[in-house]
């Protein structure tokens, strides 16, 4: 692929973008969340380095995930203007980018929080790198491995407090990667066709959009039952308890609203648009919850 002529400020856009600010602003959200709900205290110098190295650890992620797949990028409607496949960026440059922030964030997260977490952190990036990228052109249960590192950055922020795995953490990781299922099922079924021409394998194309409706209401449902268990954990009250039981309940409402045989795009993408309102809602409610306490 010819490169295109860039500016310097044009590739320093771009070297930024593979790194998926947007993603990495919510990992950090999270992160944050697991570690101010932790029953121990961190530095203020900790937690910023901590939340610093944790973005470093997802920007490794998304762009050595931007290096892998340049090629099958370009063949999607929605990812064929990225640095990469559009040959605004040397593809080395970008490669030596993701390596560099990877080889840097899991010592600094080893050092200045623990190594438990960046043991965690070092899982995150080799599972969505070697293992969940190289597999989305394999099988449709990609979605399924791609889905742990999603989830890990509340645990991290947790066991960056407290030092070790415990319920509350390990809850925190179950919403987050019971939510992550029907929010990607819901783009697959919407974004069926692009993903085919990809060579993605996604579970519309291998069983049928109808398997794939049946899938999101099985996670759904469970995203009920996890999501309440922060309340007999002691974590969060009745405010939280109320939001979640109503998110929930309507998110599971919805997803059930698919198996209708006349549902099809249209309601995948409504499902889509209900993931992003009840992900930063819960935990709003969460933190609202906990700070009135």
């Amino acid at each position: 692929m010819s490169l295109v002529a860039s500016s310097p400020t044009q590739t320093v856009r771009d070297l930024v973008a593979l790194t998926k600010p947007r993603i990495t602003l919510m990992v950090i959200l999270t992160t944050g969340g697991g570690i101010w709900l932790a029953p121990e205290s961190m530095s203020w110098s900790a937690i910023v380095l901590t939340l610093l190295a944790t973005a470093m650890v997802v920007g490794s992620a998304n762009t050595l995930n931007c290096w892998v797949e340049r090629e099958s990028d370009g063949r999607m409607a929605r990812t064929k203007n990225r640095p990469l496949p559009a040959g605004r960026l040397d593809a080395r440059l970008a490669l030596a980018l993701g390596l560099a922030l990877g080889a840097l964030s899991v010592p600094i997260l080893t050092l200045v929080a623990n190594p438990l977490t960046g043991l965690l952190a070092a899982i995150a990036l080799v599972t969505y790198v070697m293992i969940y990228t190289p597999m989305k052109q394999k099988s449709p249960a990609a979605l399924i491995v791609g889905a742990v590192p999603g989830a890990l950055p509340p645990l991290m922020g947790w066991t960056a407090a407290t030092g070790e795995l415990a319920a509350p953490g390990i809850v925190l990781f179950g919403i987050l990667f019971l939510w992550q299922m029907p929010h990607f099922l819901a783009i697959s079924i919407f974004r069926r066709q692009e993903y085919e021409r990809a060579g993605i394998k996604v579970l519309p194309s291998t069983r049928g959009t109808p398997a794939a409706k049946r899938h999101a209401v099985i996670w759904a449902g469970a995203l009920v039952p996890v999501s309440l268990l922060l309340v007999p954990l002691g974590i969060a009250g009745g405010l939280y308890l109320a939001v979640a039981g109503a998110l929930g309940a309507g998110f599971f409402v919805w997803s059930l609203a698919g198996l209708r045989a006349e549902a099809g795009n249209r309601w995948a993408r409504q499902l889509f648009l209900a993931s992003l309102v009840y992900l930063p809602l819960l935990f709003a409610a969460l933190a609202v919850d906990v700070a009135a306490s």
